[in-house]
Formats: structure tokens, C-alpha cells, sequence
């Protein structure tokens, strides 16, 4: 397994976010009920790391955890594909949590800025290795009105891992 630290972000999602064009923030969003294990299902995303891994892609495991200074960390495991860099490194990130029922699943909207230029990821979140084709279809309408095209949308495959 190979583990990236998707983000020691400090998720100030809640609150204190910055405004993010299309990205509406959850509304009455509870920190609390967010952290815990969570399934990676699908991943959209307009970033260059992305296209080139993409082909490469599973589901991964995600843990949201609270940090001392109040704000949320992820940590996503993905099953081990070789050398790649971590999609975090060098970049600041504006975390939206759009919708979530908090027991099933969550669609999360970021937007990645770099000194090589800034790109939007969006992902689907869920408590089990399936969700509905509602959902599904739901984070794929989410992702079209972020800019992204039918491309750069992935619903990741399960793995046995």
C-alpha cells in the first residue's frame, strides 16, 4: 500500500473556507460527523498528476480525523502503483464539502493552486465500497458543473487490496 497525505490541509472547510465559484459549501456542515473511514469512489479532476495516473487508479481507503487546532486531516491509501509523487506536495488547497448525509456519502469539491498554475479536483466519499447509481450520477453532474469533461471524471474500480 502506498499512503499520500492528501492533505494535512488544514481543512478549515467549514467556516472559515474561502468563496470557490459553482462549490457550494454544505449547509449547517458538522466537522464531527465527517471524520472517521471512508471509501475513495470517484475522483475528477483537470490536474496533469492526474491524467497521467488515471488509467492507474483504484479505489482507496480514506481516514478524516480532527487535528488539535480544530481543523480536519486526510489521509488517502491507495493501493501501491508504482513511483508517483504525492498530489499534495507544493499546492494550497480551498476544500468544500458540497453535500454530504454524513452515514453514506460525501462530495467534496477542491480547488489545487500551484505556482505552475491551479487545477479542480472533485471526489466522491463514501462509508462502503457502493453506492447508488444516484450517487454516482450525482457526483458526475457535480463534476461537469465544475468544468470538468466526461474525461477527467473516473469512477474508480474496486480492488481486492
Amino acid at each position: 500500500m502506498h499512503t499520500t497525505l492528501l492533505s494535512v490541509l488544514g481543512l478549515a472547510l467549514l467556516g472559515a473556507l474561502h468563496a470557490q465559484d459553482g462549490a457550494p459549501l454544505q449547509t449547517d456542515f458538522q466537522q464531527d460527523k465527517l471524520t472517521g473511514r471512508w471509501y475513495s469512489i470517484g475522483l475528477a479532476s483537470n490536474s496533469n498528476w492526474f491524467k497521467e495516473k488515471k488509467h492507474l487508479m483504484k479505489m482507496c481507503t480514506t481516514v478524516i480525523s480532527s487535528t488539535a487546532d480544530g481543523n480536519l486531516e486526510v489521509t488517502s491509501t491507495y493501493p501501491k502503483y508504482g513511483h508517483g509523487e504525492g498530489v499534495g506536495w507544493g499546492s494550497k488547497h480551498d476544500i468544500r464539502v458540497v453535500e454530504t448525509n454524513y452515514e453514506e456519502y460525501a462530495l467534496v469539491a477542491t480547488k489545487i493552486s500551484k505556482s505552475s498554475g491551479s487545477s479542480t479536483m472533485v471526489l466522491l466519499y463514501s462509508r462502503t465500497k457502493e453506492l447508488s447509481p444516484e450517487r454516482l450520477e450525482r457526483f458526475t453532474q457535480f463534476s461537469r458543473e465544475q468544468g470538468l469533461t466526461d474525461e477527467e471524471i473516473l469512477i474508480l474500480p474496486q480492488t481486492g487490496e
